[in-house]
């Protein structure tokens, strides 16, 4: 068997507090120890054993189920002994096709570029409110337990307050509950290897925390500073959107923006795409994805027109938050719609979206200047249509979906894989359209386009059966 079919059966997966069982070893004749707590799952085709009562040490890892970006997933449990508490596995661990673990943060720190330097940090600081909140804010504090790959974080495992790791020699113990003058701490350690203009606004940021600033002046602390590396690098957008029917339907109920083939100049073309994928049968989902693509194309055109027209960077937390009033007025309009000719229940159409646009403002540097693009790309969606960022080296998916088994696994009540088997796993939980928009709950998320990739962006009918992956 060669290592690449090898790397397709096998599955691996991260053993939570197993480092005493050695390679080699084969635990509930199932999983083979390569390395220390890297286990490869040998029978990857079948369930692996969940507890009819999810363990306590797991519900963390479900409740930030949305961060999967980051945050590894439920996979199964292995009960060594009776009486004795399970090993968690994990799934969707910072792991490569070979098991091997990718690169702690510290080790690739000093020869990434500035922006990647400081678009981890601020991914670390996106994720610290969330953890502080579910009591597992050590995770961010042990370098070891940080990995990247290429612009992303991600943790090897959730580390509760109570279950913190020895201290290293020489090094003082972590503290009984986390601060963010912690986070501050363990960034200063960086200040010297790291690239000299963003030694320098690091550095300011962390007398800032020490200072007693509090979260939301650290985040736009570093929001402008991340943004001022940005702007300095080229930026090559081209778009390209096509629809197809597929082989079971007679007619298309998705849109998209771009239509490649009959597209007439825009004055927002590149900065913006959508996805709609409707639903409510012939002459509903397809006039519900049709209408959500030509008002949410007027309600970006009027963003960016009050964005070009500021003088200070417009944070990301209220360009999320008029996003999500934008979708919220394209709900309306369909739910409208549906209440004017009667529909209810399983009649009422609707439709997915996913949108995303890139945001081109300008930055102002301290000295006056203004340069460049911020390269902000904004992600918003509602139901099950997906983002992916592929690159020759990875495919990540960005989005989560909006549908049944999500919604088991953030309430806590099972891990994902065993949520996809309930028979409604795919039935949608929103979708625009089919209920008052105060019951809407759009997604949106920034990213910083720092590397050269393919955004793509499809309804489910691509999507489904791991086709893109």
């Amino acid at each position: 068997m060669s290592s690449s079919e090898s790397s397709f059966i096998h599955r691996y997966v991260w053993a939570v507090n197993a480092a005493e069982i050695p390679p080699g070893e084969q635990v509930a004749e199932r999983y083979q120890v390569l390395s220390a707590q890297v286990w490869a799952d040998t029978q990857p085709m079948l369930p692996p054993l969940v507890p009819e009562v999810v363990p306590d040490m797991a519900i963390a890892y479900l409740q930030l189920f949305p961060q999967r970006l980051h945050v590894p997933e439920v996979h199964g449990f292995v009960q060594l002994e009776e009486n004795t508490s399970p090993i968690l596995l994990l799934e969707n661990a910072p792991l490569d096709a070979l098991g091997n673990l990718f690169p702690a943060i510290t080790d690739v720190w000093a020869q990434a570029t500035s922006v990647r330097q400081l678009y981890w940090i601020w991914q670390m600081l996106q994720l610290w409110q969330a953890f502080v909140d579910l009591q597992v804010a050590t995770s961010l504090l042990v370098p070891e337990n940080l990995r990247v790959e290429g612009w992303r974080v991600r943790l090897k495992e959730l580390i509760a307050e109570a279950d913190q790791p020895d201290s290293v020699p020489g090094e003082a113990p972590l503290p009984a509950v986390s601060a963010l003058t912690d986070l501050a701490k363990l960034w200063a350690g960086w200040v010297l290897t790291a690239k000299p203009a963003v030694a320098i606004a690091l550095q300011a940021i962390c007398d800032r925390i020490q200072a007693g600033a509090e979260l939301p002046e650290i985040e736009t602390q570093l929001n402008q500073a991340l943004l001022e590396q940005a702007a300095h690098l080229p930026l090559r957008l081209q778009v390209f959107g096509a629809t197809d029917v597929g082989l079971q339907r007679e007619h298309n109920e998705d849109a998209c923006f771009p239509l490649t083939e009959i597209q007439t100049p825009d004055d927002f073309l590149p900065q913006l795409a959508l996805v709609c994928d409707g639903i409510g049968g012939h002459e509903g989902g397809e006039v519900a994805s049709q209408l959500a693509v030509q008002t949410l194309k007027l309600q970006v055109r009027a963003l960016l027109s009050e964005v070009e027209a500021q003088t200070e960077l417009v944070p990301p937390e209220l360009l999320a938050s008029q996003l999500e009033a934008s979708i919220r007025v394209v709900n309306n309009l369909i739910a409208g719609q549906n209440d004017i000719q009667g529909r209810s229940a399983r009649q009422r159409m609707g439709t997915t979206m996913v949108l995303a646009l890139q945001l081109p403002q300008l930055v102002k540097t301290p000295d006056g200047n203004i340069i460049g693009n911020s390269h902000e790309l904004y992600l918003a969606h509602v139901g099950d249509s997906r983002a992916y960022w592929i690159t020759p080296r990875y495919c990540h998916l960005l989005t989560v979906d909006d549908d049944v088994a999500t919604r088991e696994v953030r309430l806590g009540r099972s891990p994902y894989r065993e949520a996809l088997i309930r028979p409604d796993a795919g039935a949608l939980t929103q979708a625009l359209g089919t209920r008052d928009a105060e019951f809407l709950r759009p997604t949106v998320q920034r990213f910083i386009l720092e590397e050269e990739g393919l955004l793509l962006l499809c309804s489910d009918g691509l999507s489904d059966n791991h086709w893109i992956e």
